[in-house]
């Protein structure tokens, strides 16, 4: 078959922000502003008031169509550009028997178009991600058998979830053992009473700090995350430096986990020579099911386990995270936030399951979802 058109479609839905405040997306309170996009209130990263994301639609002359997506959660117009402007017209045309090796020859072609141009990440990424996501969707119904299926013959059926992000001041966990908190307060203070009631409602934390610490900082608030037994202590430092998040891992016992931020092999490389991190968490719409599997064995070869980071997305970018997670040996976890998945399902003919605390792997061909129109 031939892939004969790609469709990307910016998607930016109203939400209220103020309930979403402490979830994926909205991890912090906003600046007062009349803007859509704004600052966080206690450090330099900028959100949306908004839904946002990027869409893809990839036809064949076989009639199969598969759908994809970006993690987009700021200008989802600029990696939907990128597809139509570029990406489009490097795949469309091309054949396509639906094997994995075909995926990733593509993948490859899509990088390489700009790749000495210097656009090795960030949206040129989210954009090639979005087309790998529809491609191997595409894959799963040309074989009648789940992406999961097509990755791994030991693909899981069920995978544990954790709770991500509950608002300060709420101490329900929903039934979830392990809960991840984000650093969202002024002060470690603020933030440790909040933790420390969560413990003691018999939760156990994992702490994404959301990049804000300096190596000073960040010592000694992995510290008192150590005497509270944190599973994990997530984006501790700006993201750019191996070096320093190196030697933050050496002397804390707490694991250091990072991954959302780099797309490629490439960029996190580095991090895994240095021994940088204890857990790697690459985010499906950003380096894609192909990038990903190979980020995956690389941290398979230094001994590190697998959890995905699923933030801001409709369904195609979840049910992608959940299939790579079903195949992928040394992941046991995915992340879970309520309202993510509420949105999701809205546009799902049939939704993304959890029962109890475990995501159900859609078992349907592809990406197993069925989009109703935006």
């Amino acid at each position: 078959m031939k892939i004969t058109r790609i469709t990307a479609l910016p998607v930016r839905l109203p939400r209220d922000i103020g309930a979403a405040t402490g979830t994926a997306g909205s991890p912090t309170v906003l600046t007062e502003s009349a803007a859509d996009y704004r600052w966080s209130s206690v450090y330099p990263c900028l959100y949306s008031t908004q839904f946002e994301t990027a869409l893809v639609r990839v036809e064949t002359d076989s009639g199969l169509t598969g759908w994809g997506e970006a993690q987009a959660p700021l200008a989802p117009e600029v990696a939907c550009t990128i597809i139509d402007r570029l990406l489009a017209g490097v795949i469309t045309g091309e054949d396509f028997d639906g094997s994995p090796e075909r995926i990733a020859e593509l993948w490859d072609r899509m990088y390489a178009t700009m790749r000495v141009r210097g656009q090795t990440g960030g949206f040129m990424l989210d954009a090639i991600s979005a087309i790998d996501i529809a491609l191997w969707d595409i894959a799963g119904h040309h074989a009648g058998k789940p992406v999961s299926a097509l990755l791994s013959p030991r693909a899981k059926r069920t995978i544990p979830a954790y709770l991500s992000g509950i608002p300060r001041g709420v101490t329900d966990t929903q039934g979830f053992r392990l809960v991840k908190l984000f650093y969202d307060t002024h002060t470690p203070e603020e933030f440790f009473e909040h933790a420390d009631a969560v413990i003691d409602a018999g939760g156990h934390i994992a702490v994404d700090a959301l990049w804000r610490h300096t190596p000073t900082t960040a010592l000694d608030f992995g510290a008192e995350l150590e005497k509270r037994g944190a599973l994990w202590f997530e984006a501790p430092l700006p993201p750019e430096d191996a070096a320093a998040h190196a030697a933050l891992a050496h002397d804390l016992r707490v694991p250091i986990a990072i991954g959302e931020s780099y797309r490629t092999q490439h960029e996190m490389r580095p991090f895994f020579r240095a021994r940088a991190l204890g857990l790697y968490q690459p985010d499906i719409g950003r380096c894609g099911i192909t990038e990903g599997l190979r980020l995956a064995a690389m941290a398979a070869d230094h001994g590190i386990d697998v959890v995905p980071h699923i933030s801001i997305a409709f369904g195609p970018q979840v049910a992608a995270a959940l299939h790579f997670a079903a195949a992928v040996d040394h992941c046991s976890l995915a992340e879970y936030n309520p309202q993510v998945l509420a949105v999701a399902n809205r546009f799902l003919t049939e939704p993304l399951r959890l029962e109890g605390t475990h995501y159900q792997v859609p078992s349907g061909p592809g990406l197993g979802i069925s989009l109703r129109p935006l």
